[in-house]
């Protein structure tokens, strides 16, 4: 069997009829595969919006810090091999495989998807003795099978309406969801929330004694400037300046939630400061040039992140000459995201994203907002010829399903 094929197998345990071992299943399968998880320190964040920064930035700061460090994110762009790295590099597919097969002969009651490809993860670490992981969970916390793990921190980057099918419909049946991540006292790093997800933190640290540090921007970094040629964020502290190599609205707040996990692990400042300035993250606001025309990923895929993103865009030497190419998931809130574009008033092309999940045509067109038009362009490899016929600037967003197929036309831009 090819790995493609191979792949493919542990991929469609996605489908919801994979219904999963389940929190118990899972902690007695991960018993029998020896506890790997208990081989190494942690990090764990979980959140809405930004905890995949969060962990790219952990990790490399952790690795400037001269530690083998383990990173465990989702979703993948390219490959299934880009969730499991160590200090940048994806796990081999012959690991891969050789990995997925012990699991597939340790487990008893069939995992889903994400429950599978953690099980891998915990192994690949323990295998290759790493220092620290990075670890993301899915799409909650409490019930999310990373959370077998004992952290030496807890992080929640952000808490937002998303996935409200299986997480709930209020902010405070979602935070009480992610915060199940929160562990008997483990300190927990949280910005500043809306007063309902605060109130369900801080009765949750309470109870398990858990120090709770609540980080606002201004600790210690303000923001001095934005180098948008280089895309690099400039940060302020104190007297000094950083370089801070992503873009986008929240990432100073993420620099700041970061800096502080990291110096309450005694991880030294010239890490921090190094970290900052390395990381890369596809999709992230990613500026790529084709001589004249610029072309922006960012893979906003919720009404919050969306409205983060047009924000910031307004701030952009590109806001008036702009196009946006976007595609959704039809599990995901498009109604509303296609509401906030239709504020900004740039001329907007859909795509549908490459999978059985994205929004249909007729979908679309059903949600739009009274008075919106949009050229509809189908397959992804026809938005951006189109939209750069008129505008030498694209915006792509709305999925990252969307992000993978263009960054596959591209044939995956290279790190800036």
């Amino acid at each position: 069997m090819t790995f493609r094929a191979f792949a493919r197998t542990i991929l469609e345990r996605g489908d919801r009829r994979f219904y999963g071992a389940g929190p118990t299943g899972f902690k007695r399968l991960m018993q029998r595969l020896g506890n790997p998880q208990n081989s190494y320190q942690i990090i764990h964040v979980a959140g809405t919006n930004g905890k995949g920064s969060v962990c790219y930035l952990c990790a490399e700061i952790l690795k400037a810090a001269g530690y083998k460090t383990g990173l465990f994110i989702s979703p993948h762009l390219h490959h299934i091999t880009e969730r499991i790295q160590i200090n940048g590099h994806k796990i081999s597919q012959a690991d891969f495989k050789r990995l997925c097969k012990q699991v597939f002969a340790a487990e008893e009651k069939k995992l889903n998807f994400f429950e599978f490809i953690t099980a891998v993860a915990f192994l690949y670490f323990a295998e290759k003795k790493v220092d620290w992981v990075v670890l993301e969970t899915g799409l909650g916390g409490g019930k999310d099978p990373t959370n077998i793990c004992k952290p030496a921190a807890c992080v929640l980057s952000s808490i937002g309406l998303d996935h409200c099918h299986i997480l709930g419909n209020t902010l405070s049946q979602i935070a009480r969801e992610k915060a199940g991540i929160i562990k008997k006292n483990i300190p927990v790093f949280c910005p500043p929330l809306p007063p309902k997800v605060m109130q369900e933190i801080c009765t949750i640290t309470s109870k398990k004694h858990a120090p709770l540090y609540v980080i606002k921007q201004g600790q210690p970094f303000e923001l001095a400037g934005i180098d948008w040629q280089k895309a690099d964020t400039i940060l302020q502290k104190g007297a000094a300046r950083w370089r801070f190599h992503l873009l986008g609205e929240k990432q100073v707040q993420n620099a700041c939630l970061v800096y502080q996990v990291c110096r309450t692990l005694n991880i030294p400042e010239r890490a921090i400061k190094q970290g900052l300035a390395r990381v890369r993250i596809p999709a992230r606001f990613e500026i790529i040039h084709f001589g004249e025309r610029t072309l922006i990923l960012d893979g906003a895929h919720n009404p919050q992140a969306m409205e983060n993103l047009m924000k910031f865009l307004q701030k952009s030497p590109w806001k008036k000459h702009l196009a946006v190419a976007c595609g959704f998931m039809c599990d995901k809130d498009y109604p509303t995201m296609l509401r906030i574009l239709n504020k900004q008033g740039w001329p907007v092309y859909i795509a549908d994203p490459l999978s059985l999940r994205a929004a249909t045509s007729r979908e679309i067109k059903a949600a739009l907002p009274r008075g919106m038009k949009i050229k509809y362009s189908g397959f992804p490899m026809d938005v951006l010829p189109r939209a750069f016929q008129k505008y030498q600037t694209v915006l792509v967003t709305g999925s990252f399903y969307l992000m993978s197929n263009v960054r596959n036309l591209l044939k995956y831009p290279v790190k800036r």
